[in-house]
Parts: structure tokens; sequence; C-alpha cells
């Protein structure tokens, strides 16, 4: 059913825009071919995708700093292919990860036609608990930046979804009403439920099929979002 009353529309950007594990994937492989041509990237990602969920949560709710999730998601996931390592490696590792990590910009099936149909009807919008100058790269590179009027992070806001506050900054840059103002993202938890948490509406990207509360609107592909918008 179309949403009629909005008027802004506000995106996650990792895994509901850029493609997150393909361009991560890609990352490791370069790095690894360069430095530790014995790993098997594969068999590397499989350990670090669920790891780095688990550490991202932690960082979400301030359970652990920055460093430590940079750190943590790296060590974990070598221990778990039994590859010996030393922390002066993960670190270099992790510098080599954020600076080449925004080179790759695989973004997900139907982003920019969907984009293309949305710029014209309404103001768009990021809202991410990225690091503020990855995320800027992303965009910039993906050649999607030009078509959102306002980018916050939580580095901005000073917290994290689903904290609120951020989406109140959010709000405020936007210069956007709630009632006008719907979220679309792939965490429940982070973009669905604290955005209406927040007093916005919101819709899952649920790419993996996953069973969610009937009240949930969600869509499984990118330019499913035509039926609502």
């Amino acid at each position: 059913m179309k949403q009629t009353h909005i008027k802004d529309v506000f995106f996650d950007l990792d895994h509901t825009l850029w493609d997150f594990d393909k361009n991560s994937e890609l990352t490791f492989q370069t790095i690894f071919n360069r430095n530790h041509p014995t790993i098997e990237t594969k068999e590397f990602i499989e350990k670090y995708v669920p790891i780095n969920q688990e550490c991202w949560k932690l960082y979400q709710y301030d359970k652990i700093t920055h460093q430590e999730l940079r750190y943590n998601r790296l060590k974990h996931s070598f221990d778990a292919i039994n590859y010996s390592i030393s922390d002066e490696e993960i670190d270099a590792i992790a510098n080599d990860y954020i600076r080449f990590l925004p080179e790759n910009n695989h973004l997900f099936d139907g982003t920019m036609e969907l984009l293309d149909y949305l710029k014209p009807k309404y103001n768009l919008h990021i809202i991410t608990n990225g690091f503020a100058d990855v995320q800027f790269k992303k965009l910039n590179n993906s050649k999607i930046g030009s078509y959102f009027q306002t980018i916050t992070n939580s580095e901005m806001a000073g917290v994290k979804k689903p904290n609120p506050i951020i989406f109140d900054y959010a709000i405020d840059l936007a210069k956007a009403q709630k009632k006008h103002s719907i979220m679309i993202g792939d965490s429940l938890d982070a973009d669905v439920q604290g955005a209406l948490d927040a007093g916005l509406d919101a819709i899952y990207f649920n790419e993996g099929y996953m069973t969610v509360e009937d009240h949930i609107k969600q869509i499984n592909h990118l330019l499913e979002l035509k039926k609502y918008l």
C-alpha cells in the first residue's frame, strides 16, 4: 500500500544499498594476496561474517570501543581458522581494510534504479552507524552520494542506532517531520525497531527472507519499495 504521507526517506547504507559482504570479501582477498597468501579467503569469510556481526552488536550498544571492534573481529576470525598472527599484523590488516574497503563499490541490485525513481518524489537521507570518513568514501566512490540531502552517522550524533537520539538528530538535520518520514534498513533491531521506537515509520529490507512479525513492513528486493513509495 502506498504511503502517501511520506516526504522524507531515510536509508541505512551498509547491507541495504551498499553491498557490504561482497565488497568486504573483495577487500580481504586483496589484503591476503599481498601479505598473507596462504589464507583461503572463503574459509576466513565464513568465520568472519558472524564474528563481525556479533562485534558490531556489542559496539552498537557501547559494550566495546571502536578500536576493540577493529581488533576483536580480526583476532577472533584468525583464531577460528587457526592462523597464527601477531597483534602488529592484525593492526596493519585493520588499517588496510579501512583504506581499501571503499575502493570496492558493488551496490545491491536495483539501487540506482530505485534512487532515480525516488529522487524526484522525496527528500532522501542516510542514517548509518559506520565510521564517518569510510562511509563518505563509500557514498562518493559508488556515485550515490549526490542522491542524498543529508548524511547522519553515529559519530555526528554521538550515539548509534537504535538509540532514538540518532534518529532525532537525523530528523533535525533534514528539517523533516517524523510523521512524514520513513526508515529503510536491513537490521530489525537497529533500523526498523529503532526507527519505530523513535516515532518514524520503517520498512525492513529482508533480503535473507527472515521470518518477521506480521506488523513489520518488509521487502525482499529494493525495487519492491515502489509498492510503498
